[in-house]
């Protein structure tokens, strides 16, 4: 926990443009990371159930248009 807290510390001390730039990289890494996730999931069988109830709501009628 102590190196979290220490890399909150640095985060918050960042001058403008380098938080900038923390934050864009930080945004393509937590994509990068989540994007892992879902494949692992979608691999694993883990959302099946999820893609097989919308598919059948779907072919029910069961939805709104966006």
């Amino acid at each position: 926990m102590m190196l979290v807290q220490q890399i909150k510390r640095e985060v918050a001390g960042l001058p403008k443009v380098q938080l900038k730039e923390f934050r864009s990289w930080f945004e393509e890494f937590d994509a990068s990371e989540w994007d892992k996730q879902f494949e692992k999931d979608v691999a694993s069988g883990k959302l099946d159930d999820i893609a097989n109830r919308a598919v059948s709501d779907f072919k029910k009628g069961k939805f709104k248009k966006l």
